[in-house]
């Protein structure tokens, strides 16, 4: 598990099971940012379909002022571009800030960059 690691680097994670998006949401009072970096989870295709769909229909109704979503990895490139698809649907639907990472989490420093730069984007005024 990675948790000690964000949290040595100010980063405060919580470990939930995306399948079961209950796990989640208690975790969102007091989120600005939703990270779903989920682009290798290649056993739960859920989590770039229905369960995302869901999630963001919940987090109109939360304090979370934007998602960036990890748009690239070893999931199906299907999967992948469905997800893309369904977060900018909620952009537009619901006005929510959103952003959209294609960059290969296997080149972990530009990785690391464009995911940076976007949580960054959804910070700023």
């Amino acid at each position: 598990m990675r948790l000690p690691d964000l949290e040595t680097a100010g980063i405060e994670g919580v470990v939930a099971d995306p399948d079961r998006l209950g796990t989640l949401v208690p975790a969102l009072a007091g989120v600005t940012v939703v990270c779903w970096l989920l682009g290798s989870a290649n056993d739960s295709p859920d989590v770039h379909g229905p369960r995302l769909r869901s999630l963001m229909e919940h987090l109109v109704d939360t304090p979370v002022r934007g998602l960036v979503y990890e748009a690239a990895g070893t999931a199906d490139a299907a999967q992948l571009a469905e997800g893309a698809a369904i977060v900018r649907e909620a952009s537009q639907t619901w006005h929510m800030p959103v952003e959209i990472v294609d960059a290969d989490p296997a080149a972990h420093e530009a990785w690391r960059e464009a995911m940076t730069a976007a949580v960054e984007q959804l910070l700023s005024p």
